[in-house]
């Protein structure tokens, strides 16, 4: 369901997503940050997937504020710098599911690409659990200390992170932080996200992006049991 989430300057557009159950105990949720395409079918149906795993999920739009191509490059700048409104958008929405009577409190927070790229960074903020997916890493590994638990998952024809799942496993391992970084084989770029390139599908495929169904439920296999271990 479309909501509006509380932020500083007013308030943003967000999907919310609620497991069908009703009299449960109160669950754990979950804050999914969208990749570069924004809030699309993909996004909502991964947040659809997590509440249907027992979570409340809840992806905030972090191109509300109007002007595609601006929020592109505020939202990018705001990932590469490690501060910024977008990563206090995220903090709004685990602040709004935290605050639910239907939810015990724990929060992680996954992302996909970019939505990874902050994933990792927002894990060293008040997130009690975080997986990215092929994010991009902080040139500044300081920024992990005192990070929350981390499941990061990467694909080894992903050309555009190569090394990555290398270097974050010894950055994580050196803090002493909880973690389980895995480099897919088989899949690139992209590889648990279903995007809507029509015909650029196959050209995609060639540069090594797009999706890659066992890696993809591997990696979906993975984060459920690190997020039922740390979110429990």
């Amino acid at each position: 369901m479309q909501i509006r989430i509380p932020v500083a300057d007013g308030a943003i557009d967000g999907h919310l997503a609620v497991p069908d159950a009703t009299g449960q105990a109160p669950i754990p949720g979950v804050v999914l940050v969208h990749d570069a395409l924004g809030i699309g079918q993909d996004a909502r149906g991964i947040a659809d997937r997590f509440a249907r795993a027992g979570y409340l999920a809840i992806v905030p739009d972090l191109y509300s504020r109007g002007g595609r191509l601006r929020c592109i490059k505020s939202v990018f700048s705001d990932m590469l710098a490690g501060r910024g409104r977008a990563y206090d958008d995220l903090e709004a929405a685990r602040q709004v599911l935290a605050a639910r009577a239907d939810c015990t409190g724990k929060v992680g927070v996954v992302g996909f690409c970019m939505g990874g790229g902050f994933a990792l960074v927002a894990a060293a903020g008040e997130f009690d659990a975080s997986a990215p997916y092929y994010g991009m890493l902080p040139k500044d590994m300081s920024v992990l200390d005192g990070a929350c638990p981390i499941v990061a998952s990467f694909g080894k024809k992903d050309v555009t992170l190569r090394g990555a799942a290398v270097k974050l496993e010894a950055a994580l391992t050196e803090r002493g932080i909880p973690h389980d970084v895995k480099e897919y084989p088989a899949a690139g770029h992209s590889f648990a996200n279903r995007l809507p390139l029509g015909p650029l599908n196959r050209l995609a495929k060639i540069a090594g992006f797009g999706y890659h169904h066992e890696s993809s439920e591997d990696a979906w296999r993975r984060v459920h049991d690190f997020f039922g271990k740390h979110l429990a």
